[in-house]
């Protein structure tokens, strides 16, 4: 088939963070091609939080959806076939998906990164470069068409109604801002309501205005109304009440943001906002928030050698410890020591 009029693809699914991850890819590439439309294949959820990216046209899939919505995707893409996809998601699905899609050069994971099947998918590896960050590995998809990602940047396509309605949800009285987003979909990193509450005690004593923000999950909500039962003083409860449009505007507005590995972690570093990021479950060196890791609590290695008898240096790369009670290992006098490392900073 000839070429399509746009000539390269993206695929990424989800999840929140990780699609948030594709955009400086995005950037590199517009910067390289300017005035080149992409093609971005990419979930409900996050075509919901990313619309309106200039010059990326995107093709929502519903994995409910199965083999009938990857035939309606293959209908929705341009005729023709695509100099290049991007293949930068190895779950199975991902990989059948990506059979729909039209192009001459499939590039996808380095061997060590590959799963389900990946590499019957592709005809092109990206470089196999261990111990990098998930920012950096997508990062090196350009690097096959000849590119280098050297400069980080995302943009996100925040709409002004947007930063509107996150400034109308408080009055800026000059007191420092905490936002707390408690809640990420892996339960197992999800630290614990009375060790929320602590922190956000500690910080209302040190002057500053406690926010929480979180989706419309049952959890999430149990989560938020135990951590308010437990505070000296109410924090306003945004929790279930913004969109995703809304929330990088929101996190925006957030001096620090206390979050275990998360969506919310890696928007609101997008945003320029400092992440108070929790990790036990994950490695905040390839996981965490990427411009600033100075604010994190990092208990991964000892979670390795409590779980799996082992330190992190010996793990494989990217390995996940999401025990139940993982997230005990850390404490509240650890939440305390990371907020007081931003205090004395800023």
């Amino acid at each position: 088939m000839p070429s399509a009029s746009s000539s390269l693809c993206l695929l990424r699914l989800s999840a929140l963070g990780d699609v948030t991850h594709v955009v400086p890819l995005v950037r590199t590439l517009q910067r390289a091609r300017p005035g080149q439309t992409l093609h971005w294949i990419i979930d409900k959820a996050g075509h919901k939080l990313l619309d309106g990216l200039p010059g990326v046209v995107f093709h929502p899939y519903d994995k409910k959806t199965g083999l009938a919505g990857m035939r309606a995707l293959r209908a929705s893409l341009p005729p023709g076939r695509f100099e290049a996809l991007l293949q930068m998601q190895v779950a199975f699905r991902a990989n059948v998906l990506s059979a729909f899609v039209p192009a001459q050069r499939r590039i996808g994971y380095d061997r060590a990164r590959s799963k389900d099947l990946h590499g019957l998918f592709i005809n092109e590896r990206i470089p196999d470069r261990p111990g990098i960050h998930v920012l950096d590995a997508i990062g090196s998809f350009c690097e096959p068409l000849g590119l280098v990602q050297d400069t980080v940047s995302w943009d996100l396509a925040v709409p002004p109604a947007a930063f509107e309605w996150a400034q109308a949800q408080w009055e800026d009285d000059g007191r420092p801002v905490l936002i707390i987003s408690p809640c990420s979909s892996h339960v197992r990193r999800n630290w614990y309501a009375d060790r929320y509450a602590a922190v956000a005690n500690h910080a209302t004593a040190r002057g500053w205005r406690v926010v929480l923000c979180g989706g419309r999950s049952t959890l999430e909500r149990d989560m938020t109304d135990a951590i308010q039962a437990q505070l000296q003083t109410p924090a306003l409860d945004l929790v279930g009440k913004d969109t995703l449009k809304q929330l990088p505007a929101l996190l925006a507005r957030a001096n620090l943001v206390m979050t275990p590995d998360s969506g919310p972690m890696h928007i609101a570093n997008a945003m320029g906002a400092k992440v108070l990021g929790l990790h036990a479950a994950s490695n905040p060196h390839r996981s965490g928030p990427y411009s600033d890791r100075r604010y994190c609590v990092d208990r991964y290695d000892d979670a390795a050698r409590k779980f799996l008898g082992k330190p992190a240096s010996e793990l494989k790369w990217g390995a996940k410890v999401e025990f139940d009670d993982v997230m005990q290992l850390i404490t509240v006098e650890d939440g305390i020591a990371a907020f007081e490392r931003y205090v004395a900073d800023r």
